[in-house]
């Protein structure tokens, strides 16, 4: 029987409640395919922060790192600053185990209403490929006369050609397995960004001459939000920076119902390191503790997980379970217009399993 060594960090806010319904769901998984779960459970982040002074312990990356995967819940908490959560957990380890592909799908369920009048189920079925290591998010600059009236703030972004290229043509190797419309958008906005984004699309440009299989559009990124309204069934696969990237899937998010729905992976594709899959909702302050987090994004993100060790048919099945208690839409919390509780809905999908 094959064993799977999953490092959990439920996190923050939400993330300790959308935790433990995925960890239900991977366990009745485990029991139909004939596999073994091991979690190895971390209880990192802002209570972490409070007591030591950091989000997570020197050593955390080393103790991750023989882990086959790790499933991230939230970070983030109302007192302390975005940037410490961010910079003291999530980023580490994304740069790390150089997770530089995040993936995030948004399709458009069956029984979801979109806030666009005209979009149904089915729809909307594209993913965001962010570049997920350096660009703007590349932890280069400083302060000069930090806290006086005079203070200078230097943030500088970080385009290699390597990473362009790897991210890019991550983006088109995904196209060909969707088999879907196979066609990769990349965002840009190289008519401000002289330098960063002129790289980008040159690079963009030489990579898609290998693949005369797949069509292309360039999009400067303000364009990209407004098509992402107007025309959204029009894209497939998206590929932007870190920044850009990190925006539009939000929206993408949105236009097919909820950030209760968005999953994301962060991966390593070249498997040398684990790779993290988490739910993009954050932390939710405002709904923590009330027992009526939508648990789908989380659940979604383990059945990419299960996609990542090559457990196919079990991440198929999981997803089908989500799609069919969508469609039946009894059963759903406050953020897709139901009355249900977190673990109500899991139990849904559970039924749905068998």
């Amino acid at each position: 029987m094959k064993t799977f060594t999953i490092a959990v960090i439920a996190g923050d806010g939400v993330g300790t409640e959308v935790i433990p319904q995925a960890k239900r769901i991977l366990e009745r998984i485990a029991k139909i395919h004939e596999i073994t779960f091991a979690f190895q459970d971390f209880d990192w982040g802002a209570e972490h922060f409070f007591r030591w002074g950091r989000m997570m312990p020197a050593g955390a990356i080393d103790l991750l790192e023989p882990c086959d995967a790790i499933l991230l819940g939230a970070v983030g908490h109302p007192d302390i600053p975005d940037h410490t959560t961010l910079n003291g957990l999530l980023l580490p380890i994304r740069r790390a185990f150089d997770q530089y592909a995040n993936v995030r799908p948004a399709y458009l369920y069956p029984g979801v209403e979109s806030p666009l009048a005209k979009a149904r189920g089915g729809d909307i079925d594209l993913v965001v490929v962010r570049e997920n290591t350096e660009g703007e998010y590349a932890p280069v600059g400083g302060f000069m006369y930090q806290h006086q009236p005079e203070e200078i703030a230097i943030q500088t972004s970080v385009f290699t050609r390597r990473g362009v290229e790897r991210i890019v043509r991550f983006a088109f190797e995904l196209a060909r397995k969707r088999n879907k419309q196979r066609r990769v958008a990349s965002i840009t906005k190289s008519n401000a960004q002289g330098y960063s984004m002129v790289l980008w699309d040159r690079t963009f440009q030489q990579v898609a001459l290998q693949y005369p299989d797949i069509e292309t559009e360039s999009l400067l990124v303000d364009a990209a939000a407004m098509n992402f309204i107007r025309r959204p069934q029009s894209f497939d696969v998206v590929v932007g920076s870190n920044l850009f990237a990190d925006i539009l899937s939000d929206l993408s998010a949105i236009i097919v119902g909820s950030m209760g729905l968005a999953a994301s992976a962060n991966l390593d594709p070249l498997r040398r390191f684990p790779s993290m899959f988490e739910p993009v909702h954050g932390s939710a302050p405002d709904i923590a503790g009330k027992g009526v987090v939508n648990p789908l994004a989380t659940i979604l993100s383990a059945g990419m997980m299960l996609d990542h060790l090559g457990m196919n048919e079990a991440a198929g099945a999981v997803e089908s379970a989500v799609a069919a208690v969508l469609a039946d839409a009894k059963v759903r919390t406050p953020d897709l217009g139901g009355h249900n509780s977190t673990e109500e809905v899991a139990n849904a999908v559970l039924e749905k399993l068998g």
